[in-house]
């Protein structure tokens, strides 16, 4: 079959056009490559970032930074900043580093010796690596919340020979990012509860043991709970299916709250929280869940409790339930309500 020159000519453009966009296919191919977008992580704002969320919920239990520097536990994040960023770091370097120490935490991989004296070793406790550098990312890219104190005191403390690091971007707040929604509210108020009582647990184990950490809690838990409902105008209870003490039996909205969550954590399937509105006033609901530590106290009798605290539980809890759980487990629920 004959050819002509115009026919021949027209093939040559197509040709070439789809040479062209193969091209700029393959490369929008090769930049939303999903493990290159993982390393670029770009595009978030300080609030929408998924490693703040875990920063607070996971680390200000103990790191948290308006903690007053005598009552602390552990140093605040930006201590951990500080120590770990360098001016030639890079973000996988510096999320290596955290990660290497988190997973299995010792004195010789620490880089801060000074906050191992004062208070002891981080102890062990099962985190999610991917949420660890979720979590690394943020504060790489981020300016973090930092006590007042905290730059005159770790340069004093180190002679001048730790800088003082808290690059990153500034966060700015604006008017939508304070009209929190009633599941952020929510979950807002069970977090600083639980960081507030943490806080103080943590140093009662430190301080004074697991034993002791038992009185604590029977003494201090609703107290300490009660004062934060107050400051935070809410009312806020932590309630069990399973409960140590019988003032924290769920009810029966409560309890299906609950089955619902374990059957969530069962199939390994995500889980948000809940909230109702009734009467005007907004409900939440969100799943108190088990970690390495609470076995101390939770776990099975003959291999996670020492007998001195199990002693001490059955004493001040007669009719205790709360035994027999593993890590990640749903141990009970944050109720709380609020207008």
């Amino acid at each position: 079959m004959k050819i002509n020159q115009p026919t021949i000519l027209m093939l040559m453009i197509l040709l070439i056009s789809l040479s062209i966009s193969s091209c700029k296919e393959l490369e929008k191919a090769e930049y939303t490559n999903p493990d290159k977008v993982k390393q670029k992580t770009t595009n978030y704002t300080s609030d929408q970032h998924p490693g703040k969320k875990l920063m607070v919920n996971k680390c200000y239990v103990c790191h948290h930074p308006t903690t007053e520097n005598k009552g602390r536990i552990a140093p605040p994040m930006v201590a951990v900043k500080s120590h770990y960023m360098t001016s030639d770091i890079t973000k996988e370097a510096f999320a290596n580093a955290m990660w290497n120490f988190v997973e299995k935490p010792s004195k010789e991989k620490s880089k801060m010796r000074g906050a191992i004296r004062r208070f002891n070793l981080m102890p062990y406790r099962p985190f999610v690596e991917e949420e660890i550098r979720q979590i690394a990312d943020y504060i790489y890219d981020f300016k973090i919340d930092e006590p007042e104190w905290f730059q005159e005191h770790i340069e004093e403390e180190s002679n001048g020979k730790m800088p003082y690091r808290n690059d990153g971007k500034e966060v700015k707040s604006t008017a939508s990012d304070l009209e929190n929604t009633p599941a952020e509210r929510g979950l807002e108020y069970a977090l600083n509860t639980k960081k507030e009582l943490g806080k103080n647990l943590m140093g009662t184990i430190q301080k004074k043991g697991v034993k002791e950490a038992v009185s604590f809690c029977n003494k201090q838990a609703y107290p300490i709970t009660d004062s934060m409902a107050t400051a935070q105008n809410a009312t806020i209870k932590r309630v069990s299916d399973q409960p140590r003490n019988s003032i924290n039996q769920a009810n029966s909205r409560e309890l299906e709250i609950i089955d619902k969550f374990k059957k969530a954590v069962a199939l390994n399937d995500t889980y948000q929280p809940v909230t109702e509105v009734k009467n005007g006033r907004s409900h939440f609901y969100y799943p108190i869940m088990t970690n390495s530590l609470c076995l101390q106290c939770h776990g099975t009798t003959s291999k996670d409790i020492q007998p001195e605290v199990l002693a001490s539980i059955s004493l001040l809890y007669p009719e205790d339930k709360a035994l027999g759980y593993d890590v990640n487990e749903v141990r009970g629920i944050w109720s709380i309500s609020f207008e």
